[in-house]
């Protein structure tokens, strides 16, 4: 398969894993207007780039696609109640998402935050199950990893930093901090927890980092691109937000032009790190093409 037609039966599979997770028989007796929002969140949208980098990431070392979607589940859940709560009024105050009404949009507000709440720690419930892997200090390191990706030194943390941001002017380092924590650890997350799941060396654990750490970025630059010149219809949410917001970018601090080689710098960054996994690494190196050329 192509990389586009790996990237779509993936997010299928997912998309089912997803609604077995997400269903009563499986969650318990949950208020209906909650496991709505939940569903609502995390069923029937998103290209599901993130799961595809763990499932592609663990078959490097040999893991079946079927072993690495509880893992893959997870992280998803987490990406998609950062999705929620950013949205908020609070935070970024968006209405649109995925090309429909954002979360507190289609219910309330209240309900936006604790279906969040709940699809955050369904994610650690997934990884903690046992048929996420035999081995309990796999799961283990699975959650520490993603404990920390996602909390005040990752995501959450850079999340703070983005809402502090307006009228500061940050340069390149903070700037590159920012998105570094707020979107890259998620997608750094997302590669290594292939080899986690893979019980690999810590080189090739390293070499993944590498890799996500310059996809992650390279992701985030091209989102700040099509930010500012995007088209809403395409990209299925609202754009020029950052400009609007007084946000500080890559592409407000250097210009377009710039920042457009800096994505192809940090393109050739990601191939490189792959350079232990040749000639495997073919899909993977497929999704930094991906990322640096999208245009939603």
């Amino acid at each position: 398969m192509t990389f586009t037609e790996r990237l779509e039966a993936y997010a299928s599979l997912l998309e089912q894993h997803l609604g077995n997770w997400l269903a009563p028989a499986r969650l318990g007796d949950v208020a209906p207007r909650l496991l709505e929002a939940m569903r609502y969140a995390a069923v029937g949208g998103g290209k599901r780039f993130r799961p595809f980098l763990v499932i592609e990431s663990a078959g490097l070392f040999g893991v079946k696609v079927e072993q690495a979607l509880n893992t893959a589940a997870a992280l998803e859940c987490v990406h998609c109640y950062s999705l929620i709560h950013d949205d908020l009024p609070a935070m970024d105050n968006d209405d649109l998402r995925r090309g429909r009404p954002t979360v507190h949009k289609a219910f309330d507000e209240a309900t936006a935050i604790l279906a969040g709440d709940a699809l955050l720690t369904l994610a650690f419930e997934i990884l903690a199950a046992p048929d996420t892997h035999p081995n309990p200090a796999v799961r283990a390191g699975l959650s520490l990893h993603l404990a920390r990706a996602s909390g005040a030194a990752g995501m959450a943390g850079g999340q703070m930093l983005d809402l502090e941001a307006p009228g500061k002017r940050l340069d390149e380092a903070g700037i590159r901090k920012l998105q570094r924590m707020k979107t890259g650890a998620l997608i750094t997350f997302g590669c290594v927890a292939g080899a986690i799941l893979g019980e690999t060396s810590e080189a090739n654990l390293a070499a993944l980092r590498a890799y996500g750490d310059a996809l992650g970025a390279a992701f985030q630059l091209a989102d700040d691109l099509l930010d500012a010149e995007g088209d809403v219809a395409v990209v299925g949410k609202a754009t020029g937000k950052d400009q609007e917001a007084g946000k500080g970018t890559l592409v407000s601090l250097l210009g377009a032009e710039t920042a457009r080689k800096k994505l192809q710098e940090l393109k050739v960054e990601a191939l490189s790190a792959l350079a232990p996994f040749k000639p495997r690494d073919e899909i993977l190196a497929a999704a930094a093409e991906f990322v640096v050329g999208r245009k939603f």
